[in-house]
């Protein structure tokens, strides 16, 4: 999925390590069927065709972000391929070249795109337009980090954290809270915030390290799906405490698209909290986060 994965959970050395050694196994199965870097996936397949039958895993991670466009209004949404393209996100980001020039047309709008792709949870059928194509970029780490949370808490307290996108199964084993630092988006491996979680997700979305250059402009991976080009923003990263990986997700890509007064404003009305930070390395947070900042 083009990030580093981390897996803990609170238990004896021992039983903890056979736990552990089973994770990587997951991610790789999840990344065979929603990737769209790799030519063999099913998501790649899934792009080429008009309708046809998908896994369970494709099933429940499309369903999920199909979920989230209808949550934001279309903001964050998974027809954006095209879009990512034309910035010149064709590739994992590790291999992603400055200088590199548009690799397809820019679509322009796609906030109402969802709303062309039908999924039928029965048959698990899936149908769209042939040029409606498809990438689960953030929501599919967020699914799949709740998934191996779930799964790993069967046995003991559990965290996994998908490149970003944190799940948390319940409090630790002695009931107390698990401790994320939130890193600085300005200053590398400064730490501003600790929080004390004791279930959930977090998560944090930012243009501060997968961006790239294009035409001599300064690109990134957050399309703003009102215009189909990265978002012009002041927020350089933004994080969002929320119930689950995937809604934090989701929740933090929105304050990305919208900006420090909007965003924020949303995530309030939304009963979420955020810290999101601009490019001045100014933090504002919103006042529900008190509850969760470590002193």
């Amino acid at each position: 999925m083009g990030s580093g994965m981390t897996a803990c959970v609170d238990a004896p050395a021992a039983r903890a390590e056979a736990m552990l050694e089973r994770v990587p196994r997951w991610f790789a199965a999840w990344d065979k069927h929603l990737s769209r870097f790799r030519t063999d996936s099913e998501l790649v397949r899934l792009n080429r065709l008009r309708s046809t039958r998908v896994s369970a895993t494709l099933a429940g991670a499309l369903g999920a972000a199909l979920a989230a466009a209808r949550w934001t209004e279309g903001l964050v949404t998974p027809t954006i391929l095209d879009a990512l393209e034309h910035a010149g996100y064709i590739n994992t980001f590790e291999l992603v070249a400055n200088g590199i020039t548009a690799k397809t047309e820019l679509i322009g709008p796609c906030v109402d795109r969802h709303t062309l792709v039908t999924l039928d949870p029965v048959s698990r059928t899936v149908r769209k337009p042939e040029n409606v194509r498809l990438d689960l970029g953030g929501t599919a780490k967020g699914w799949c980090a709740d998934r191996a949370a779930a799964i790993l808490a069967l046995k003991a307290p559990s965290l996994v954290d998908a490149g970003g996108d944190i799940a948390i199964s319940g409090p630790r084993a002695d009931g107390s809270a698990w401790r994320v630092g939130i890193e600085s988006a300005v200053v590398d491996g400064e730490v501003i915030a600790t929080l004390a979680l004791h279930a959930g997700g977090v998560a944090t979305s930012g243009r501060n390290r997968r961006k790239w250059l294009r035409n001599g402009a300064w690109q990134h991976h957050a399309i703003d799906a009102r215009s189909g080009k990265p978002a012009e923003t002041d927020v350089l990263s933004a994080t969002v405490v929320a119930a689950s990986a995937l809604q934090a997700e989701v929740a933090a890509k929105v304050v990305l698209i919208r900006g420090m007064h909007d965003g924020l404003a949303w995530i309030e009305s939304q009963g979420l909290a955020a810290l999101a930070v601009n490019d001045d390395g100014e933090v504002v947070a919103t006042r529900s986060l008190e509850e969760f900042l470590v002193a």
